[in-house]
């Protein structure tokens, strides 16, 4: 998939909304992304996990994502359904951790 420019938001455990804004190829990169970024950004909070939002939006027309992170850690944890899949969570994972 061609990069997409992203503004992905989430709270943090005080409720307060912080944003990043990434390029990506998907849906599941861009959340990977902004979380790496997000979090280490010292103006951040923690970011619960669970059942806490986070919300993607494709500039240019905009389009808007919304899943849970718990959502987006379960398909973290789940096994590729093919070899190009098991290699898309794979470099997620590798964009989430830096």
């Amino acid at each position: 998939m061609e990069p997409k420019r992203c503004i992905v938001s989430v709270a943090d455990i005080q409720g307060i909304e912080h944003s990043a804004d990434v390029t990506a190829a998907t849906l599941y990169e861009a959340v990977a992304l902004a979380l790496r970024a997000i979090k280490s950004n010292e103006w951040a909070g923690e970011i619960p996990e669970g059942l806490n939002e986070i919300r993607v939006s494709v500039t240019g027309i905009r389009v808007e994502h919304k899943l849970q992170i718990k959502q987006f850690n379960e398909w973290l944890d789940r096994p590729g359904r093919s070899p190009a899949d098991m290699m898309h969570r794979k470099r997620v994972r590798e964009l989430l951790n830096g």
